[in-house]
This record gives structure tokens, C-alpha cells and sequence, in this order.
């Protein structure tokens, strides 16, 4: 079974999950038969071991993780590869994988710009 996580930075302020609250419930709307879980690289939970762990536990053998960050910037082209590898080495029996940055997809930027037309 195929599973996604949506993998964002953390912030110690908790109203600044809630976007990816709502990603996950839009997810789970639309994608019944795909697992979703949200991880974070710092000052929130659940970490992406966490997070693959419980996906682990339903039975998911692949999971994808989306980086719900703007660009690569220093944590996507560092800390997130190590990351990746370190939970690819305590799960080897699942296949771990991961997109580019939602930032970096042509359809995101477009949907950016499109919301600052509707605000003229």
C-alpha cells in the first residue's frame, strides 16, 4: 500500500500548522484509499520517523514525501537529504521516496499567481 506524507519546516507558533491541517483533510477527501500523514523537520510533531512509523504500522510499504517548502533552500538540499537516508536505513522494507519542493512545481506557481490576480 502506497502512502503520502506532507513534510513541512515547524514553526513554534501551533496556528502555523493549520494550512497543513487543512492539506491533510482536503487529502483525505479526495484520496480515501491513500494514507496521509504530516511530519515536520523541527519544533513540531510528529518528526517524519514518527510519521513513517505509523505508516509502517497500518501496513504501508511506499511512501512519498512531499516537501511543503517554497524552494530548496539549506534544510531541503541538507538536513532533509540525511533525514531521508536515516529513515530509509530504520525502514528498509519500505520503499522511501520524495518529490521537489511544492514551490518548485510549475501548477503551485501558477495557482500563486493566480490568487494575487483574484486580489487585484
Amino acid at each position: 500500500m502506497k502512502a503520502l506524507i506532507l513534510f513541512g519546516h515547524g514553526a513554534r507558533d501551533s496556528r502555523w500548522r493549520e494550512p497543513f491541517d487543512r492539506l491533510t483533510s482536503l487529502w483525505k477527501a479526495q484520496h480515501a484509499g491513500v494514507p496521509v500523514e504530516l511530519a515536520f523537520l523541527e519544533l513540531m510533531q510528529p518528526s517524519l520517523e514518527e510519521a513513517i512509523a505509523s505508516l509502517v504500522a497500518a501496513s504501508v510499504n511506499h511512501v512519498v514525501v512531499v516537501p511543503v517548502f517554497f524552494g530548496q533552500g539549506g534544510h531541503l538540499r541538507n538536513d532533509f537529504p540525511a533525514l531521508l537516508a536515516a529513515c530509509q536505513e530504520k525502514f528498509p522494507a519500505i520503499t522511501l521516496s520524495a518529490t521537489l519542493a511544492v514551490g518548485e512545481d510549475e501548477a503551485v506557481l501558477q495557482a500563486i499567481l493566480d490568487f494575487g490576480a483574484r486580489a487585484l
